[in-house]
């Protein structure tokens, strides 16, 4: 057996070990030793000068369809990268600074333009902080702008909810912890600070229209927070209280419908949040489970846990079975529910990302005996995030957050379509534009 092959059979062996699958390791093990094809190890053909890259040119991101674009975020290598959701393809990258989670990208198609918001230091991860709004051109991911921000901006391991371009596109919300919480408000337009809101004891941003966005809060309310035309503070006003922030908190991991904002709690109770009026208001909450699957332990789980394609009304929500603070375990299970009827209408097995993650640091070839076998003997490790398109013919995007790779379904169907394969090294948000 040839040194490529016995590489390939030690990687498998780590990956086992960590997930503790000892015996489907030597199953594997053998089987790459049995049937080891000519492309694993192989060295690559040298490339003809005829169809050579040429150097000194400016790469765009291609015109065409842009339903299935996905924006892909990693806290490891700091940057956020876009793919193609029905290729494959990756079509170009962002940088994100450092910090706890490499902030996501947001992006403002009106204005051609996406931002991210970012710290840095003056040596490395000490010294003096800069935290700055930058600007990238949509199309050449350039940079137009840098913005100074207080620097005070928010960062999770997360990222979720941490900023928002508003409605209309003119304004930019950048949340704030130091550690108490507050808002930095941007004009996009004069790419001018307007004002810094204090809003104590309530964070995240959700936006709901053009001078308006909702937010938590540690008491269990909601609060909507209304600007003036130019982007200072109008106005803030609290629901009462609609949860329980100690026996049954929700999550940040809400989803949009208009004004609207549905939030899931820790036991599987969802919420529906009206920003549309003076003050918000929470409907009364319906439950995700049955008291027999809530006694068999089902869950909510994962981080960016829901999704919603807003036009069939189909919410999508991680499940797995597990105890009380599991709440961010990985769901090997995609629960589909009709928020119209408030029934669940399909199970969605969560695809195996591991497959994808190892195909392409193993260079076996796709729909070889190997990877076959692979997708058969290793156990799935779930998935943490999911993100649906807004087209008639949605994509679901799903990923493990420790994994490189997201699957890609078909949102009606639930059917295993593809995957987006070297997305980095761990990451927990995807961006659908």
């Amino acid at each position: 057996m040839g040194a490529a092959a016995e590489g390939d059979i030690t990687l498998l062996m780590s990956c086992f070990g960590r997930l503790g699958r000892a015996v489907a390791c030597g199953v594997v093990a053998a089987a790459l030793s049995g049937f080891a094809t000519d492309s694993v190890g192989e060295e690559p053909a040298a490339a003809s000068s005829d169809g050579a890259e040429k150097w000194g040119g400016v790469a765009q991101v291609p015109d065409g369809p842009s339903d299935h674009r996905v924006w892909v975020h990693d806290r490891v290598l700091e940057h956020t990268l876009l793919f193609d959701g029905d290729s494959g393809q990756m079509l170009g990258a962002v940088d994100g600074a450092s910090g706890v989670g490499a902030r996501p990208a947001y992006p403002a198609p009106g204005r051609n333009e996406l931002y991210v918001v970012e710290t840095y230091y003056s040596r490395g991860l000490r010294g003096a902080r800069t935290d700055q709004l930058v600007v990238y051109d949509a199309k050449t991911l350039s940079v137009r702008a840098e913005i100074r921000i207080p620097n005070k901006a928010a960062d999770t391991g997360q990222g979720i909810a941490l900023g928002a371009v508003l409605d209309g596109e003119r304004f930019f919300a950048a949340l704030n912890q130091s550690p108490g919480s507050s808002v930095t408000m941007i004009d996009l337009e004069s790419r001018e600070l307007v004002e810094e809101i204090v809003t104590g004891g309530c964070s995240m941003v959700y936006p709901v229209g053009p001078r308006r966005f909702g937010m938590l809060c540690g008491d269990g309310t909601a609060l909507l927070v209304e600007l003036t035309e130019q982007g200072g503070k109008r106005r803030a006003v609290s629901s009462e209280a609609f949860f329980d922030v100690v026996t049954d908190p929700v999550t940040v991991a809400g989803v949009r419908d208009g004004a609207k904002w549905y939030f899931a709690s820790f036991d599987g109770l969802l919420y529906e949040v009206d920003f549309s009026a003076e003050k918000p208001v929470a409907s009364e909450p319906w439950s995700l489970f049955t008291d027999d699957e809530r006694g068999a332990g089902w869950r909510i789980g994962g981080f960016q846990h829901l999704a919603l394609h807003r036009s069939s009304r189909r919410l999508y929500s991680i499940v797995h079975q597990g105890g009380t603070g599991t709440h961010k375990d990985a769901g090997l299970s995609i629960w589909v529910y009709d928020l119209t009827t408030r029934e669940r209408v399909m199970q969605i097995d969560a695809p195996n990302v591991l497959i994808p993650f190892m195909r392409p640091q193993m260079g076996i070839e796709r729909g070889s005996l190997i990877l076959r076998i692979l997708d058969y003997v290793l156990p799935p490790p779930g998935v943490h995030t999911i993100a649906v398109t807004q087209d008639a013919a949605p994509l679901l995007f799903a990923r493990n957050v420790d994994l490189g790779a997201v699957a890609v379904l078909d949102a009606m169907s639930g059917e295993h379509v593809g995957d987006l394969e070297e997305v980095g090294l761990s990451g927990t948000t995807l961006v659908v534009p």
